[in-house]
């Protein structure tokens, strides 16, 4: 369990708290790049507890803005769209997206103009997202190199949705590998009519719902691996092992070894989460395959905008949610149709995340060996919050850290399955907590 301090060290985000002022210092996906048109209204953004202005000018540059004008504050949301620039409605001050004053028309000094800079943020494109950074200047971190980002856009497949609840509670579940057997198993049952890759790589969970799960630290995070011991036909057994990733502060490489997940905190209570999946051999984002995968995983457009988990859906009252128990079908659970009620992996995921308040209070869970990887996901975290002063991602290989499945012999070691496997001089920094 952790204390209600190291709780709120935990999970607060905010411009004044230690966990925003450490996921400041790293490159953040913000937007999907087709929701920026050139030239297009500003569109306001939620991120980490604060509202900025994205836009994109003529030239297509993408560009993230204070909310507040520089000059008196206000709403740069209201700016009007001029081309190279945005010119505030108040007294006409105009910026570049890179900060450069543009025109300011009751300024008569020209010394005033070639002296200020605008508060814009650098931001980088790639992957079909939009990227900032907004932590000191002196402090920028290498932009993450990901092999997939540089895949043709049909090979790799990105797509988001937002959560009413904290970034941490989303971490927990994907570095909790007992869960998929019972949650999911509506999905598991199904993978065998499926010929998705995804599929084929996951259902064998459903016949060993007490992996052993073992943890090792890294530089950049720490790798977990669930141990799964499987009876094969004539009586041997093997053990299958599922070894994940964890980058800090909220990146998530899963065993399947083409999946990422990234979970953005917009505010300390709602999350957007980053789904991307790629494939070299395949156009899993060209059709039929596209809406295959997303069938699968409940993610599917119509889907998403139904359970009201998008930018633009999120704040509809009526959304599935703990007031309506989530649109649970207890008839199909009844029934033996379904073992959640839930439509789909998505859904049935934030059903759990979400019930448990948009802040868990982790003082009061009781940890036991399954939990292993969500002890070490605090500990990595709070770890980071004390550490900030360094260098987040000077030891990351970006085209070595992943996830990967393997079969071993029963007492075997599962860390030379790891390729550049460099295990932290130290355990990580922060408090013991449990």
């Amino acid at each position: 369990m952790l204390s209600k301090e190291d709780n709120r060290r935990l999970c607060h985000v905010g411009p004044e708290t230690p966990m925003g002022a450490m996921l400041r210092r790293h490159w953040i996906p913000f937007l999907e790049s087709g929701k920026l048109l050139a030239g297009a209204d500003p569109i306001a953004v939620q991120l980490l507890g604060e509202t900025f202005v994205a836009w994109r000018d003529e030239s297509a540059q993408a560009g993230l803005f204070d909310r507040n004008c520089l000059h008196r504050g206000a709403s740069m949301q209201l700016a009007r769209a001029e081309g190279d620039g945005l010119r505030c409605i108040y007294h006409g001050w105009k910026f570049a997206v890179d900060g450069s004053v543009l025109d300011m028309p009751n300024v008569n000094d020209p010394q005033v103009r070639a002296h200020v800079r605008g508060r814009t943020y650098p931001v980088r494109e790639a992957g079909g997202m939009v990227w900032a950074y907004l932590g000191p200047a002196e402090s920028e971190p290498t932009f993450p190199l990901w092999p997939w980002l540089d895949l043709p856009a049909g090979r790799r497949l990105v797509v988001p949705h937002v959560q009413e609840c904290n970034f941490v509670q989303i971490l927990e579940g994907l570095v909790d590998s007992s869960h998929l057997g019972l949650l999911h198993s509506n999905a598991l049952n199904q993978a065998d009519s499926t010929e998705l890759t995804f599929a084929s790589k996951v259902k064998s969970m459903q016949h060993n719902l007490a992996p052993r799960i073992e943890a090792a630290t890294t530089d950049f995070g720490f790798y977990y691996a669930a141990l799964r011991d499987m009876i094969e036909g004539d009586g041997s057994i093997r053990t299958e092992t599922r070894v994940t990733a964890f980058i800090t502060p909220f990146t998530v490489m899963n065993p399947n070894g083409d999946v990422m997940v990234i979970i953005v905190p917009l505010t300390s209570t709602r999350s957007l989460f980053w789904h991307v999946f790629w494939s070299e051999a395949e156009d899993i984002n060209l059709e039929p395959l596209r809406s295959r995968q997303l069938e699968f995983l409940g993610l599917t457009d119509q889907t998403l905008e139904h359970f009201g988990i998008t930018i633009e859906t999120i704040d509809r009252p009526e959304n599935p949610g703990p007031a309506n128990n989530f649109h649970q079908d207890r008839i199909a659970m009844r029934a033996s149709n379904s073992w959640s009620g839930m439509p789909g992996l998505v859904e049935e995921d934030i059903a759990v995340t979400v019930s448990s308040g948009p802040i868990r209070d982790r003082s009061r869970e009781l940890l036991v060996a399954a939990d292993v990887a969500v002890n070490r996901l605090y500990r990595t975290l709070l770890g980071a919050v004390d550490d900030v002063g360094s260098d987040p991602v000077a030891n990351i290989a970006w085209d070595v850290i992943g996830g990967m499945q393997a079969d071993i012999r029963p007492g075997d070691d599962w860390r030379p399955l790891v390729p550049g496997l460099q295990i932290a001089s130290a355990p990580a920094t922060g408090r013991q907590t449990a």
